[in-house]
């Protein structure tokens, strides 16, 4: 990566653990120091899984410093893609430019993308926002790609006890992966499944039959009619084309704006509709139920 200027790598590990060595998990804890602070790791990897998950405590009582993780990746990315709220944004890895130069740092929400053509990497976190990443050529002439994320800063402005104290992270990191990938890893992680009793399977109230589309919400109607109303987008920045399935009787579907206002009638036969978005298109659809549960405050 390029250079930083007061930049320092925390390689030397106080301690390497192996915690967990079992046929279902094998993890290794490692923990550094730095100034008055301590950062301890753990590295875990499941069975069966391509996905190495790392969980980091930090003691962090630094002051005007700035910590990240960083991950030097195998792979030539001309450009990382990045997570905002219904799709992603794509931004060169050089710094050719000025400009390019100047943006030591930009944001995501849950997940970054790094990739080649056929290979790629996601990385997934579930409370850090800032990051970089930079491109070098190796001595083999290979590039590294390398992604560093902000996990703490302890600056005197705003709040001059900001970040100071225990903090907590959770990142997961998935080689081999596309950017399909990478939206699945950062749901999983930030809202990941709730174990508990249950009887017999129960379906979805809704499904879409493309990878490409995301169901994001599915929820009551404001009115307390009893009709339901689910958003959906368009994940991968390409059109796509895809069926909607509710598991519940529907008589008509309505097109509407975010306040759940029609704007247009659907076709649909059976509780199905058929949709075509565009390229990052974020649609809410009203599904009016068609068994007379339409009053008040009854359950979906």
């Amino acid at each position: 990566p390029r250079p930083r200027a007061g930049c320092r790598d925390l390689d030397a590990a106080g301690s390497v653990e192996v915690t967990e060595h079992g046929p279902l998990l094998a993890a290794v804890r490692v923990v550094r120091s730095t100034g008055r602070s301590t950062v301890e790791q753990e590295l875990s990897l499941a069975a069966g899984s391509r996905v190495l998950t790392l969980d980091t405590e930090v003691d962090w009582r630094e002051r005007d410093t700035l910590l990240k993780a960083s991950w030097p990746l195998d792979v030539h990315a001309e450009h990382s893609r990045g997570e905002i709220q219904f799709g992603h944004v794509e931004r060169p890895t050089h710094d050719n430019t000025a400009r390019d130069a100047a943006r030591y740092e930009t944001w995501a929400h849950r997940w970054i993308h790094v990739g080649e053509h056929g290979w790629g990497v996601a990385l997934a976190g579930d409370s850090t926002y800032g990051y970089d990443v930079s491109r070098a050529t190796r001595a083999d002439a290979g590039t590294t790609t390398t992604v560093r994320l902000s996990l703490l800063r302890a600056a005197h402005s705003p709040d001059p006890h900001a970040d100071r104290g225990p903090q907590r992270f959770r990142h997961t990191l998935r080689p081999g992966a596309d950017v399909g990938d990478a939206i699945a890893e950062g749901y999983a992680l930030n809202l990941p499944l709730r174990p508990g009793p249950a009887g017999r399977g129960v379906s979805p109230l809704v499904g879409v039959d493309s990878p490409d589309v995301v169901v994001e919400a599915v929820k009551l109607a404001d009115d307390r009619s009893g009709d339901v109303v689910v958003r959906l987008y368009e994940s991968r920045g390409g059109r796509a084309r895809t069926t909607l399935t509710a598991a519940f009787p529907v008589a008509a579907v309505h097109e509407t704006d975010l306040l759940e206002e029609t704007l247009t009638v659907r076709q649909q036969r059976s509780g199905s509709v058929a949709l075509t978005l565009r390229p990052f298109q974020i649609l809410t659809l009203r599904l009016v139920r068609g068994d007379g549960r339409r009053t008040g405050d009854t359950g979906a």
